[in-house]
């Protein structure tokens, strides 16, 4: 049985000067599945060889074989670039001659031209490849990270409360808690994290900070060079309103509290009704 979006291993059994015909195995010679010349990777392939070739449909919806090897194989997640959008949907680049379809219904956010995102590769009812943004259920829980771990992770989507979604190695699970991030995050951007803890679920709780004594040293340097920038003085203290320190900063305020008393135990600045002063 043919396996489209999947490498077969089939026989070759005639060639024309277009290419190879492979045997799909259904006992009618019409079915034969056309393997074109130019995608045979100058492999030397003679009638009767067997080869591993990779099955999908052409734009006239015949089965197709290539010897090259695409991006993604069907049932996949792969993190791939939208090659174009259209009304009905758009199309992404995963290898081949062909591009890859995303229905609009499959797409959980806008895709740019351009951009990569990851996407789950699937058979739709009619035997082809498409692909889909919405790949949470294909993702997996785990508890093998240990807290305080380094990680990588692709923004895939936003939860309701304003948490990022996040699937670290294109397999598991993790979230950004909305509390922990504070500049915009935008699906398909790839992020340097750092696991906070385990949910029961054995969802991963990411963080896209420091741990508290680098994050806390790294925001006094900020201060510094912005009130160096601003000769020594900024309109910015313990006092000012969180969404000022998120806007300036990027930071939370019990964050910026902190980093501020760092630098006046070190008296290297004050403060003042007005802001803060560099001495």
């Amino acid at each position: 049985m043919i396996e489209i979006g999947k490498f077969n291993k089939l026989e070759v059994v005639r060639q024309s000067s277009f290419g190879y015909f492979l045997n799909a195995q259904t006992d009618n010679t019409s079915d034969d599945i056309l393997l074109p010349n130019n995608n045979c990777n100058d492999t030397k392939i003679d009638v009767g060889d067997i080869v591993e070739a990779f099955i999908y449909r052409d734009s006239k919806d015949r089965l197709i074989a290539t010897l090259k090897k695409p991006y993604a194989l069907a049932f996949e997640l792969a993190y791939l670039k939208v090659v174009s959008v259209t009304k009905i949907g758009a199309f992404v680049d995963f290898g081949l001659e062909r591009d890859l379809f995303v229905p609009l219904k499959e797409q959980n956010y806008s895709l740019i031209p351009g951009n990569k995102y990851l996407f789950y590769v699937y058979v739709d009812k009619t035997d082809r490849l498409a692909a889909t943004t919405f790949i949470d259920e294909y993702l997996e829980n785990t508890e093998e990270y240990l807290v305080e771990n380094d990680v990588e992770g692709i923004v895939y989507g936003f939860q309701t409360n304003g948490s990022a979604m996040i699937a670290v190695e294109n397999k598991y699970r993790g979230v950004i808690l909305k509390n922990e991030y504070f500049s915009k995050l935008t699906p398909g951007e790839i992020l340097k994290l750092r696991v906070k803890k385990h949910f029961e679920d054995g969802k991963m709780s990411l963080t896209p900070r420091k741990p508290p004594k680098d994050e806390r040293l790294a925001l006094e340097e900020t201060i510094l060079e912005y009130l160096k920038d601003h000769n020594g003085f900024m309109p910015y203290n313990d006092k000012s309103s969180p969404e000022d320190i998120k806007s300036i900063f990027h930071q939370s305020k019990n964050y910026f509290k902190n980093a501020l008393g760092g630098l006046m135990k070190q008296n290297l600045i004050f403060q003042d009704k007005d802001g803060t002063h560099l001495k």
